[in-house]
C-alpha cells in the first residue's frame, strides 16, 4: 500500500475507530492489529486464554514475522488437528483456529483457515514493503508536503487573526446598554471579540496539529501504530459525550416539557393577577392589592414544584457527589435563613391582613411615620424628621400597629390631647375654650364638631381631653402643634390659668401666671401681706433677751 493510501485512509481509520468504539464490534471480540491495521477479530476464548489474550499473542507473532525478512511467506501452512488447526511457518505457530472460531465466523474450519492464511500473507507482504527504501522515501516526501501545508496553514491563520483584529478596531460598535446604564462599553465589546478571535485561532491550530501528527506518524512503519492511539484519545471522549447526550435525550424531553408547562402557567397567572390588580376582573373577597404578592407566591410555588419534578431527570442527579452537595445546600439554607423565612411569613401575613398600605401614616412600636416601601422581608418607614427606618416584618408582626390613615367606614381621624385645670375654673368654660381652640386649628374640620371628655378627677385638678376630627393624618404633627398653641391663646385670652399638673406658689397677692399681653394695662402685682389673728400671743422682746 502506498504512502498516499495511508494518508487518504487516515480519515477512514478515524471512522473505523469511531464505529468500533460505538459498539459495532461484539463486546467479547478482540481485533488483531499489526502495523496499525486491523487484520481480523478473535471472537472466542481458547481454554484459559480470553479473546483479548489470544489477539495480543497473535499480534506479537505476526509482528515478528513481518520483521523477519529471511522467512518465506510461501512456507506458511496449516496443521490440521481433531478440534483445531494451527497456522505455522516452519516450526513457529502463528495462530490457532478452533471449531468455535469457525462457528462464530459462520464458516467451516477449512474456509476460515484459508481466509486467515491469505490475510496474513497479504499483511506481511504489505508491511515488509513499507520498510523498503522506496517506501521510506515516499513517506519522507509526503511528510515534507504535509509539514509545509501545516506551516502555511499556521501562517494563514495568524494573518487572518491580524486582519480581523485590525478591522474590528476600525469598526464603530455601540455600547451595550440597559436603559441608561452602560453594561459594556464599546471598548470592552471590541476587546471581548478580539479575545474570541484569538481563541478561535488557537482552537483551529490545535485541531490542525492533532490531525497533522497522526498523519506524519502514519507515513512510517515504526510510528504507524501510535497514530491510532492519538486518534483514539480524541475519539473516546467524543464517544463518551455522544453516548451521554443520546442517553439523556429522553430525560431532556421530560425536562423541556415540564419547563414549558411551568412557563405557560406563569404567563397565565401573570395575565390573571395583572387584570385583578387593575380591577378589570373582580373576584369576591379578593382585593386588588393582593394581586402582585399572590402572583409572586404562586410563581414561586410553580417553580418549586417544577424543580422537584425535574430534579430526578437532571444530569448527575443520582450521583453521590450531587446528592451530597444538595444535602449541604439544604442544611446551609435551613440554618442560615431562619430569620429570613420568618420575615417572609410576616410579610405575607401583613399583606393579606391589610394592616397598612404604602403611604399610610402608621405607628409601629415606638416608630411613627409614613410607609414608603413594603416588601416580603421588611417595611421602610419615613418619620416626620425624614428619617428612614427599616423594620423587619417579623418585628412588625410581633408589635402592635396603629394605622392613622385606615378607616373601614371612611370616618375622619380623631386627634386628642389632654390638659389639666384646677377645680377653681368652671368646667363648662374650660370645655368651651378647648372646643374654640380646636375650631381655630386649620386642619381640624367643623363637622363632626370637636368634643371634650373629662377623663379623670384628680386630687388637685380635672383632666380634660379635647377630641377633634381631621382628614389629614399625614400632617398630624403640625396639627397637634397648632392645636396646643391655640389652647394656650384661648385660655390666656379668657383669663384662665393653666396651673397643672403641679404648680407650687404662695398665692396671696403675688403675680399671676397669665402672660403680660393678656393682662389689663393698669394691672400691678399687689404687695405681699400678712394678717395676724387677735388671739395669737404677742412677741415679747424682753423675754427673747
Amino acid at each position: 500500500m502506498s504512502r498516499m493510501g495511508y494518508g487518504i485512509k487516515f480519515f477512514g481509520m478515524i471512522l473505523v475507530l469511531w464505529t468500533v468504539s460505538w459498539g459495532q464490534t461484539p463486546p467479547d471480540s478482540a481485533p488483531v492489529v499489526v502495523g496499525g491495521h486491523a487484520l481480523f477479530n478473535i471472537q472466542t476464548s481458547l481454554g484459559p486464554f480470553s479473546a483479548q489474550a489470544r489477539a495480543a499473542a497473535i499480534k506479537v507473532r505476526l509482528t515478528s514475522l513481518t520483521k523477519d525478512l529471511t522467512a518465506s511467506l510461501d512456507s506458511i501452512t496449516a496443521v490440521v488437528g481433531e478440534a483445531s488447526t494451527d497456522v505455522v511457518i516452519g516450526d513457529r505457530v502463528l495462530l490457532t483456529i478452533t471449531d468455535a472460531d469457525a462457528a462464530a465466523a459462520g464458516k467451516t474450519r477449512g474456509e476460515l483457515v484459508a481466509d486467515r492464511i491469505m490475510i496474513v500473507k497479504a499483511a506481511a507482504t504489505a508491511l515488509r514493503n513499507e520498510y523498503s527504501t522506496r517506501s521510506l522515501v515516499t513517506g519522507s516526501i509526503f511528510t515534507v508536503l504535509i509539514s509545509t501545508a501545516f506551516i502555511i496553514l499556521l501562517i494563514l491563520l495568524a494573518r487572518l487573526r491580524s486582519v480581523a483584529i485590525v478591522r474590528l478596531q476600525r469598526v464603530e460598535i455601540r455600547p451595550l446598554r440597559l436603559q441608561k446604564v452602560d453594561l459594556m462599553s464599546s471598548g470592552q465589546i471590541k476587546a471581548g471579540i478580539i479575545q474570541m478571535v484569538k481563541a478561535i485561532r488557537l482552537l483551529l491550530v490545535l485541531i490542525a496539529f492533532y490531525v497533522y501528527v497522526p498523519l506524519v506518524l502514519g507515513f512510517f512503519p515504526w510510528t504507524r501504530e501510535y497514530a491510532p492511539r492519538l486518534v483514539e484519545f480524541m475519539v473516546v471522549p467524543l464517544r463518551s459525550a455522544g453516548h451521554a447526550i443520546l442517553d439523556y435525550l429522553p430525560r431532556l424531553v421530560v425536562v423541556l416539557i415540564c419547563a414549558a408547562g411551568a412557563y405557560f402557567l406563569i404567563r397565565i397567572s401573570h395575565f390573571l393577577f395583572r387584570e385583578l390588580g387593575r380591577g378589570r376582573i373582580a373576584w369576591p373577597g379578593f382585593y386588588p392589592e393582593w394581586a402582585a404578592p399572590t402572583h409572586k407566591i404562586l410563581r414561586l410555588l410553580i417553580l418549586a414544584v417544577t424543580l422537584v419534578v425535574v430534579f430526578p431527570y437532571l444530569p448527575g442527579s443520582g450521583s453521590p457527589a450531587f446528592q451530597g452537595i444538595s444535602i449541604f445546600l439544604g442544611v446551609l439554607l435551613s440554618l442560615g435563613s431562619t430569620s429570613a423565612i420568618a420575615n417572609i411569613i410576616g410579610g405575607v401575613i401583613l399583606t393579606y391582613t391589610r394592616a397598612f398600605h404604602v403611604g399610610d401614616r402608621v405607628k409601629i412600636a415606638d416608630t411613627v411615620g409614613d410607609v414608603v416601601e413594603k416588601s416580603l422581608l421588611a417595611t421602610r418607614i419615613r418619620t416626620i424628621k425624614n428619617e428612614f427606618i427599616t423594620v423587619p416584618n417579623s418585628m412588625v408582626l410581633g408589635s402592635h400597629i396603629i394605622n392613622f390613615s385606615a378607616s373601614d367606614i371612611g370616618a375622619p381621624l380623631i386627634l386628642h390631647s389632654s390638659i389639666t385645670i384646677g377645680y377653681d375654673a368652671p368646667w363648662r368654660q374650660v370645655q368651651d375654650l378647648l372646643v374654640a381652640a380646636a375650631l381655630r386649628t386649620s386642619l381640624v374640620i367643623k363637622e363632626p364638631a370637636p368634643f371634650v371628655l373629662q377623663t379623670s378627677l384628680d386630687d388637685f385638678y380635672v383632666t380634660y381631653q379635647i377630641n377633634a376630627y381631621t382628614r389629614e393624618p399625614a400632617r398630624m404633627a403640625m396639627t397637634y402643634a397648632e392645636l396646643h398653641q391655640n389652647i394656650q391663646d384661648c385660655f390666656n385670652e379668657a383669663g384662665v390659668e393653666i396651673m397643672s399638673p403641679h404648680y407650687g406658689s404662695l398665692r396671696d397677692g403675688n403675680l399671676t401666671t397669665i402672660p403680660a399681653n393678656h393682662l389689663p394695662k393698669d394691672y400691678s402685682a399687689p404687695s405681699f401681706r400678712f394678717q395676724r389673728s387677735r388671739d395669737e400671743p404677742r412677741f415679747d422682746e424682753s423675754e427673747a433677751r
